[in-house]
């Protein structure tokens, strides 16, 4: 059975641990307000261009002469799983639930025959993934000193995708994030993003209204296209950061109240202990002063 001093030890380290979990938990809730405010405002956006890409698209026959981004590279060959993580702990099951669904992604096209590729994004998950793939890396994007990742981050990650496309490296990329839905639910999401998906004409409804395009369609479509694609990472990653501090808010709440309870749980032992101390050196006295 542990000493009195030991229990004593152990109690104030929980409750040290309790305070730093509390303040975490509140920092993780004011962050997560701004994070999801960011997140909400940005849908909006991301659905009307994806709106006018229907439309666009709807007008056009896809063929070899039509943008890189839309027409593919003819092969369906080497897919590119880009995987956004965070670069922090302590947000639950965050991170390893994105780094399942793109592991999940990955052993089903092998099934296939398809050849799997990975771009990381973020310091966590990176492990798990170099353990299950330790030669199927193409490249990591750093954001260690990043803040927190912003329009800036996605224009440099959506660079980095094109240039890696036009070399040839791969023939489909597939982006893994997080959806916010709430604090305590964040969905692992996977999206096609390269080549860009064709909206359905039922997806560009304009009301039935008759629209003309100066210039041409075609032209208009290969320049929207980067900015889709950076539009379609902007809101990856900041649906991300509101989905890491939503399952870092849950995951606090959770370890302050299970330090409580442990605390608690310490407490009567430390106190039983106590008693029983008491009680056998009474009996000592009571016993010595008898024999007296």
């Amino acid at each position: 059975m542990a000493s009195l001093k030991e229990l004593k030890g152990r109690i104030n380290s929980v409750k040290s641990t309790q305070k730093i979990t509390k303040a975490k938990q509140m920092v993780a809730a004011a962050k997560l307000r701004k994070a999801q405010t960011a997140a909400e405002a940005a849908r909006p956006y991301a659905a009307r261009l994806a709106t006018v890409m229907g439309s666009l698209a709807s007008k056009i026959t896809v063929s070899e002469n039509s943008p890189k981004l839309l027409a593919g590279t003819g092969k369906d060959q080497v897919h590119l799983l880009v995987v956004a993580n965070s670069d922090k702990g302590l947000c639950g099951a965050f991170n390893s639930n994105i780094v399942k669904a793109a592991l999940v992604k990955a052993r089903a096209l092998e099934a296939q025959g398809k050849t799997v590729l990975f771009y990381l994004v973020g310091r966590k998950g990176r492990a798990v993934i170099r353990r299950n793939y330790p030669k199927a890396v193409l490249a990591m994007f750093d954001t260690t000193e990043v803040r927190e990742p912003g329009f800036a981050e996605a224009e440099k990650i959506a660079a980095e995708l094109v240039a890696l496309y036009d070399e040839g490296k791969f023939d489909v990329a597939h982006l893994f994030y997080a959806k916010f839905k709430s604090a305590l639910q964040q969905d692992p999401t996977e999206q096609q993003i390269i080549p860009v998906p064709a909206p359905t004409a039922a997806a560009a409804n304009d009301s039935g209204a008759v629209v003309e395009y100066e210039p041409e369609e075609e032209a208009i479509l290969a320049a929207l296209l980067p900015r889709y694609l950076k539009t379609q990472l902007f809101g990856a990653l900041l649906e991300n950061q509101a989905s890491e501090q939503g399952a870092s808010m849950t995951a606090m709440d959770n370890a302050t109240r299970n330090a409580g309870e442990l605390i608690q749980k310490l407490t009567i032992q430390y106190n039983r202990s106590r008693q029983a101390a008491i009680t056998t050196e009474l009996i000592e006295i009571i016993a010595g002063a008898e024999a007296l």
